[in-house]
């Protein structure tokens, strides 16, 4: 069986996690967000402390963060082949990783651009920023208006890789879990 791999992505604190939780409550498999975990080692192994921002500017190496998050990314996306569900969804994907590089500045080299065009995604959900629910905590450091521009960067990137995102409207997480079940291709 070959399933189709539904993406849920935005920026910080747009109800994300809330909307895979509801779909795995419809018995649909989902693989969660990886960074959350990654951050809680970063900091315990990090000096700052301190850290106002995400924390992958206050590791000790970026880039290597990066390679972590985008291997754990691509690891989730092959593990997906092997499961026999029709529907799969990611909580963040893999062009992620070159948004959020993109929006701290940091240089993108071949490895990242060739894992975002070697594992294509079937469908892309974008949550845009949403000022009422958004709150900081323990692995959130963003500011409302960092995330608007993180919202920024991931639609730029998802676009550069020929991604169409489907920009999930502001509603209770009914209402977003069906506007997504609905508009599945």
């Amino acid at each position: 069986m070959i399933s189709k791999r539904i993406l849920i992505t935005g920026g910080p604190g747009t109800g994300k996690t809330s909307i895979i939780n509801k779909l795995e409550e419809g018995n649909f498999f989902c693989f969660h967000e990886i960074i959350r975990s990654m951050t809680q080692e970063a900091l315990k192994s990090n000096d700052s402390t301190t850290i106002v921002s995400n924390p992958i500017v206050s590791v000790s190496d970026p880039y290597h963060f990066n390679l972590q998050i985008l291997n754990g990314r691509i690891d989730q996306f092959e593990e997906g082949a092997s499961q026999n569900d029709h529907l799969l969804f990611y909580d963040r994907g893999i062009p992620d990783v070159l948004a959020y590089m993109n929006y701290f500045d940091q240089p993108i080299d071949d490895y990242f651009i060739n894992a975002c065009k070697k594992h294509i995604y079937d469908q892309v959900f974008l949550l845009p920023p949403w000022k009422e629910i958004y709150i900081s905590d323990g692995e959130r450091y963003e500011s409302y208006e960092q995330a608007t521009e993180i919202h920024h960067s991931l639609l730029d990137i998802y676009r550069q890789f020929g991604y169409n995102c489907f920009e999930v409207p502001f509603g209770s997480i009914e209402e977003r879990y069906d506007f997504i079940i609905k508009n599945i291709k």
